[in-house]
């Protein structure tokens, strides 16, 4: 069990690596297995087809990405540092892994066409959306205020800014990264200044 574990890892990291490289609408099962030391067969053996291998691809990564901003939620001691390092944490998941966000985005961007993707994108977008919900109602709480933003308009909000900074970003916008920053911290900044309406 632990060598087909370890195998099955090795097999999703490089097919990370392609997908992140060429996307999903031209990457096959064989091209994963030329970029790697699997044959054909043997990805087969370890997931049913590519809908299967991608899904768990973007799962997997995207479950990375939750654990490390929970992180930050603990360590926190004041909304100033929960602010900036949050906002340090995106700025630098962007530098390191913009392909693999990209990644997330085309998935997603497939959902609406095919139904097979619908199901893993919903409960990844919802595992996100609790992230930054967490993110969000720490800061509230550092800062001494209820919230007065909505889980969904919180995360929409969020997601937004890293959609338009990835974009930027793979334009090679040399503002992208400071932009992300800027903006982020300018949201935190308005949502915690701002007190949710009495009875809504």
């Amino acid at each position: 069990m632990d060598k087909y574990l370890e195998r099955r890892a090795e097999l999703v990291e490089a097919a990370l690596q392609t997908l992140a490289e060429m996307g999903y609408a031209r990457t096959s099962l064989r091209e994963i297995a030329q970029k790697s030391r699997f044959s054909h067969g043997a990805i087969h053996y370890y997931f049913s087809d590519k809908v299967d291998l991608i899904a768990y691809c973007v799962r997997e990564y995207k479950a990375k990405c939750v654990k490390r901003y929970d992180q930050i939620v603990l360590d926190a001691t004041s909304y100033q540092e929960l602010e900036s390092r949050f906002a340090d944490g995106l700025v630098q998941t962007l530098r390191e892994e913009a392909l693999l966000h990209r990644l997330w985005y085309d998935l997603r961007a497939q959902a609406l066409y095919e139904d097979a993707f619908r199901a893993d994108v919903n409960e990844i977008d919802k595992s996100l959306e609790q992230m930054v919900w967490r993110v969000i109602s720490r800061a509230f709480a550092l800062n001494g205020k209820d919230p007065s933003v909505s889980p969904p308009v919180a995360y929409a909000a969020l997601d937004g800014l890293f959609q338009s900074a990835l974009l930027n970003f793979l334009n090679e916008d040399p503002e992208a990264l400071p932009n992300l920053k800027s903006r982020v911290c300018e949201f935190l900044s308005l949502a915690c200044q701002t007190q949710k309406p009495a009875g809504t």
